[in-house]
């Protein structure tokens, strides 16, 4: 414990940090945490505000707190950014399957593609209308480019725009998930978060 020096309560030493790419990634951990029953009290969960950021973050967090244990998410084609910045702390990485051991897991394509083949359209559907954004969602099924596509493509592109919609939704189908329906890049990094 950390003393405030304030007359406040205690706060618990950081003891983890999980880099994330930004406000979605850090909303879809806490719910899937919260579901779970993950205490992430010694946690800290960092907004990278971009996968770009990895480097410098991740190379500065291993300077000036070497005790902290840091993992991460990221999507597979940002590999390159984490192989990049995990080589610059002296942990070489020879492909995709070396960063679950360095505590950084991948999602298949994003975390929002994750999210809706864990949940299944259907569903997916269900929270986007229960939070009022059915409406919206009608509006781009029915725009040209998205007029033909399979549900999951549409549901796809409208998670992943507009920062804030983008964030809510995605703690919104975190939480919409049961434990065993959780996909395995969150699984991997709550049992990890778990085990440290």
């Amino acid at each position: 414990m950390v003393p405030s020096g304030s007359g406040r309560p205690e706060s618990p030493i950081t003891r983890v940090v999980v880099l994330l790419e930004g406000v979605s990634d850090v909303a879809a951990i806490r719910a899937v945490a919260r579901l779970c029953a993950v205490d992430l009290r010694t946690v800290t969960l960092a907004n990278l505000h971009g996968v770009t950021n990895v480097y410098r973050v991740l190379v500065q967090l291993h300077r000036d707190a070497p005790d902290t244990e840091i993992l991460g998410l990221c999507d597979i084609g940002e590999v390159r950014f984490v192989q990049r910045a995990l080589a610059a702390i002296g942990r070489p990485v020879r492909d995709v399957t070396d960063l679950p051991a360095y505590g950084f897991f991948v999602c298949r394509a994003d975390l929002e593609e994750e999210l809706i083949r864990a949940l299944g359209t259907s569903r997916t559907v269900d929270v986007v209308e229960r939070i009022g954004l059915g409406p919206k969602l009608a509006g781009l099924r029915r725009q040209p480019a998205w007029l033909d596509r399979p549900l999951d493509e549409q549901l796809h592109r409208f998670c992943g725009v507009a920062s804030g919609r983008k964030e809510l939704l995605a703690g919104e189908l975190a939480a919409a998930l049961t434990p065993d329906q959780i996909p395995e890049p969150l699984r991997m990094l709550l049992e990890r978060i778990e085990r440290t």
